[in-house]
């Protein structure tokens, strides 16, 4: 992987915060808070940007678990005004609307309800709504589309989950949160690297490469010694999610 110097990494996204707010005259941002270590990262570098004044969280569980005392945390050592809103009944109603729901269907409900209460707290607020998707998500298509993946900036859409795991320790977001496992808190026990079928480490490994670097995919896997199929796999879920990468397309004539 890439060696970067965290501290101008911190900077730099401190000042774009910064910036962007400016530009568009907004009175401060919003940000979803899942107890998770994206949420906490974007969350303590808007603080830095901006103050805790201008900072909104919003924690908005389907499940009750430990990620909303996760998430209070977050918010209390920062010092932010939060909300918690129980987004079950919103999700339930659209369930009850459409037959046949599949358990992946109403993790997409659940991540666009998230969305639409964001920014109608954002809008109400003269606010911008900060993502906390990271580029390895970006790149392999980890997320709702016009759900998690839908926001005004996303300060970490350059930095692979790895990354934004050292950006969190500098930071000095809580131990307890750097090290729980990442789950986008669909259902009940879904973790991230489960549902993807492979580890972070290695997935930002081969995405470097891949991507970054537009190595072979037959020297990707030689280089970190694995097989090919795991350099195929990850190279089929970037394509395979192309469409989410981009706004809609139509023919031209």
């Amino acid at each position: 992987m890439r060696s970067l110097d965290y501290d101008v990494v911190i900077e730099r996204i401190v000042s774009f915060i910064r910036e962007k707010v400016k530009e568009a005259s907004a009175t401060g941002v919003v940000i979803g808070i899942s107890g998770g270590i994206d949420s906490a990262t974007t969350a303590y570098l808007a603080v830095n940007a901006l103050g805790k004044e201008k900072v909104l969280g919003l924690i908005m569980p389907y499940y009750e678990n430990g990620d909303v005392e996760d998430a209070k945390l977050v918010c209390k050592n920062l010092g932010i005004e939060y909300k918690l809103i129980n987004i079950k009944p919103i999700v339930d109603e659209f369930e009850n609307a459409v037959s046949e729901l599949d358990v992946k269907s109403k993790g997409n409900i659940m991540a666009r309800t998230r969305m639409i209460l964001l920014y109608a707290h954002a809008n109400s607020m003269n606010r911008l709504v900060l993502g906390t998707s990271n580029r390895s998500e970006l790149l392999t298509g980890y997320f709702t589309k016009w759900g998690d993946g839908a926001s005004d900036y996303a300060p970490l859409i350059n930095l692979y989950k790895t990354e934004v795991w050292e950006l969190a320790k500098r930071l000095g977001v809580p131990e307890k949160i750097i090290q729980k496992k990442p789950t986008a808190g669909l259902w009940e026990g879904q973790t991230d690297e489960d549902e993807l079928g492979i580890s972070y480490k290695l997935l930002d490994e081969i995405l470097w490469r891949l991507v970054d670097l537009k190595m072979p995919k037959e020297d990707t896997a030689g280089e970190l010694g694995i097989p090919l199929e795991k350099v195929e796999y990850v190279e089929s879920l970037v394509k395979r999610s192309e469409h989410k990468r981009r706004l809609s397309l139509g023919p031209e004539f």
